[in-house]
């Protein structure tokens, strides 16, 4: 069975909202939750997410919020923390790991911490029993990919491409899923333009598929009220877990 990740702007629209669809897409079949931290540069993200990440910051958002909601939602569903750098800089990594625990989060993805750079936090994160989930592209070399492949815990995130969320552009992702598996046997998740229409696609040869701008962008859409923005999202999301293992 091949595994659905969706990807939520922490308190967006409100706090309330972010719970109860959280809960809404555990019940519609979803495996994991991305829990985006609100950052003023989401720099690997698109302009769906970017506009999120400003309504979140404008309404007020502060990183306590973060670990409130976190508590309230993690023990229904497998939770992630992703977010910038920065954040995690300047509140402390040593913070994030303990506030992670409290909350039963499973840990981080860091898109703008390159894999070297990543590696002093390692020991600290899987001493809590937490993963910092690593990243593979399909502009990475054959040896780099192995590198990262052999070190990589809980899932790898697979770029589908060299750009930014939200776009559903194709590429062959064949030849390095093939090197990827060569090196480990750690799942593979591929992310950036996975919707309804390109699920099916997307999903051929991982073990699952990371879903944000499609979601992200129906909550955008001020003409929806809450509650239908949750029935809408949750039918893509059971609309993409069916597509995907089919």
């Amino acid at each position: 069975m091949k595994r659905l990740v969706a990807y939520l702007t922490t308190g967006y629209p409100d706090p309330g909202f972010t719970v109860d669809l959280a809960h809404a897409l555990a019940e519609a079949g979803v495996d994991t939750l991305e829990l985006g931290i609100p950052f003023s540069d989401p720099v690997a993200d698109g302009p769906v997410i970017e506009s999120a990440n400003l309504k979140a910051l404008q309404r007020g958002f502060k990183m306590a919020e973060l670990f409130e909601l976190s508590r309230q939602i993690a023990p229904k569903i497998e939770t992630l923390w992703m977010g910038y750098f920065n954040p995690f800089y300047h509140l402390g990594m040593g913070r994030f790991v303990r506030e992670a625990v409290d909350a039963g989060v499973k840990g981080f993805i860091i898109p703008d911490l390159p894999f070297e750079e990543a590696q002093p936090y390692k020991p600290m994160l899987r001493e809590a029993g937490l993963d910092l989930i690593d990243f593979i592209a399909p502009t990475d070399t054959p040896e780099r990919i192995g590198m990262i492949a052999a070190d990589a815990r809980r899932f790898i995130y697979l770029v589908a491409y060299a750009g930014i969320t939200g776009s559903a552009r194709r590429e062959s992702l064949e030849e390095v899923i093939g090197q990827i598996r060569r090196h480990t046997d750690t799942p593979v998740y591929v992310g950036f333009g996975v919707n309804p229409e390109t699920a099916r696609e997307k999903a051929r040869g991982v073990d699952g598929v990371i879903v944000g701008s499609a979601f992200i962008k129906v909550l955008l859409d001020d003409s929806l009220s809450l509650q239908e923005k949750i029935r809408t999202v949750t039918a893509m999301a059971r609309e993409i877990k069916e597509k995907i293992n089919e």
